[in-house]
């Protein structure tokens, strides 16, 4: 643990892990998934977006999302498919935004096609509803060259809560590095303006913590040259 040696508030590192809850809603048709995604909660649209991310795995997702990935797979439909799995979570201000698009979508293929393509009865879509469980770690940073240094060897799912649960946390919808860096006045702008390029979705969480590791470290060794 880090002694205070810099006034500022401390960033204390989280983890956390996504459990799956299941909500007993079901579709087998596009139509039942338009009209569950009316009136599903929320944390269900959070859940087939990003839930993936944390479940270990050994291969490359063809899709991005579940969604996508059912309309594949189950209803054989590649070409929703496809316009679901480029749909980017963060291009939306509110998870309600994120279910108005996907929506349109299906509607949209709904026009297009003639016959109503059908699930098999063992490939329904289930929708499954995510809680975050938060855990406290003996970590925290007063200053963020301290954070650099570690921020590589964090945990995966510390980076999930900090960088992007964070972003549907925080009324800002900023990540935790960027809102605690910010607390430091304008002295790390050029940090924070690397990390607000970063998407997190088109990638894995290993690759994502190497981003931020090489990011934090270059930024923060062009300033103490500069």
């Amino acid at each position: 643990m880090e002694n205070n040696t810099s006034g500022s508030t401390p960033f204390i590192v989280n983890d956390c892990a996504l459990l799956a809850i299941a909500t007993g809603r079901r579709a087998q048709n596009l139509k039942e998934l338009r009209d569950q995604l009316l009136i599903i909660h929320p944390g269900s649209i959070y859940f087939h977006f990003w839930g993936n991310l944390l479940h270990p795995r050994f291969d490359e997702p063809e899709y991005s999302n579940d969604f996508a990935a059912w309309s594949r797979h189950a209803l054989h439909d590649k070409v929703l498919a496809e316009r679901l799995s480029v749909v980017d979570p963060n291009s939306y201000g509110t998870l309600d935004e994120l279910r108005q698009e996907l929506i349109e979508i299906i509607e949209q293929r709904l026009d297009e096609r003639e016959v109503l393509a059908w699930a098999q009865p063992d490939q329904q879509f289930e929708f499954i509803r995510a809680l975050t469980v938060v855990f406290r770690t003996d970590l925290q940073f007063f200053a963020p060259e301290k954070l650099a240094s570690r921020i590589g060897h964090m945990s995966v799912s510390s980076i999930f809560y900090h960088f992007i649960d964070a972003k549907r946390r925080n009324e800002n919808r900023l990540d935790d590095f960027r809102n605690w860096l910010e607390s430091f006045g304008g002295r790390y702008e050029s940090l924070i303006q690397c990390l607000a390029m970063i998407d997190p979705y088109f990638t894995t969480l290993t690759r994502l913590r190497e981003d931020l590791a090489r990011i934090f470290s270059g930024c923060l060794c062009e300033a103490d040259h500069g």
